[in-house]
């Protein structure tokens, strides 16, 4: 199995022998398992890597187990990695502590391998389930591209991060063309495959791993493309726009084509202090209603 597929554990100790032992007993083939000797490595390490599950030693200097999970359930990222304490403090009150902290669960010192596996299983299958449960919430079920609901919550994070980066971050709004009178034409089921088919296109023209496609609702779809300026915007925008129209669907009842077709509207901004990323996306609408008004089968673009 590839690393891509297997879960992942952090295991946090100070003590050398402990990691090795813990280590020991949860190598398998279905599951990576990395290692950090205090609380500053684990949680940067959490930051960058994402584990599935963490084990956390409590009694550490410096930083101790307890203060490593407070951070890393206020880090947005990494909030809602499970971390089970490993101790060899028995006193509910510790316990306690460490279940209002955040902590799933507690495996006191000695440990027993057999119960360390089950409980490390039992709760990374949980995490799949959960993992995929929240995966399938952002998919739009007709088009299997993101939902609004995804894009809500990536326009908020990305808008914040271009505004602290000071860099450029587009959004693009598109809407197919006369697609009413497309499903009074050929039925709902037909409309349901064109609306397939554009999604399917928007989302292989865009190239870069950072580049962002949703279904926005109806025949709506909005694009956002980090560090991407009104001239490279405009560069992607066109490439969608021939690229659906490139699929050469039948449109007899659309008074500008023969077939399927699309609008755009762009809309570029490095995010001032207090703009809010709403601004964007009006701004994006009515350079959208613009190219609608214009004639259709084009974008308008603007900087904010």
């Amino acid at each position: 199995m590839s690393d891509t597929n297997k879960q992942h554990v952090l295991v946090v100790d100070d003590v050398p022998k402990n990691l090795q032992l813990l280590g020991n007993v949860l190598k398998t083939e279905n599951l990576k398992v990395a290692f950090a000797q205090n609380g500053k490595q684990a949680i940067e390490y959490a930051i960058s890597k994402k584990p599935d599950m963490i084990l956390l030693d409590i009694m550490m200097p410096e930083m101790d187990g307890y203060e490593v999970c407070k951070r890393l359930k206020d880090e947005m990222s990494t909030k809602d990695i499970p971390i089970i304490f490993i101790t060899a403090l028995n006193d509910a009150d510790d316990e306690y502590f460490g279940f209002k902290l955040g902590g799933v669960d507690y495996i006191t010192k000695p440990f027993n391998p057999k119960i360390v596996q089950v409980r490390v299983a039992n709760y990374l299958r949980l995490k799949r389930k959960t993992d995929l449960l929240e995966k399938l919430s952002f998919i739009d079920g007709l088009t299997e591209i993101h939902n609004r609901r995804r894009f809500d919550e990536t326009i908020e994070k990305e808008w914040a991060a271009a505004r602290r980066n000071q860099t450029f971050i587009s959004l693009i709004l598109i809407d197919i063309d006369f697609f009413k009178q497309f499903n009074d034409k050929y039925g709902h089921a037909e409309g349901d495959r064109c609306l397939r088919r554009v999604a399917e296109s928007l989302k292989k023209t865009l190239k870069r791993p950072s580049d962002f496609v949703a279904r926005y609702g109806g025949e709506e779809f909005v694009v956002v493309l980090l560090d991407t300026d009104i001239p490279g915007a405009e560069i992607i925008a066109e490439k969608l726009r021939v690229n659906i129209e490139s699929l050469n669907i039948t449109h007899e009842e659309s008074t500008i084509s023969t077939v399927v077709t699309i609008s755009l509207g762009i809309a570029v901004s490095k995010p001032l202090k207090n703009v809010s990323y709403n601004a964007l996306i009006e701004a994006a609408d009515k350079c959208l209603y613009e190219s609608k008004n214009q004639g259709r089968n084009q974008y308008r673009s603007v900087l904010i």
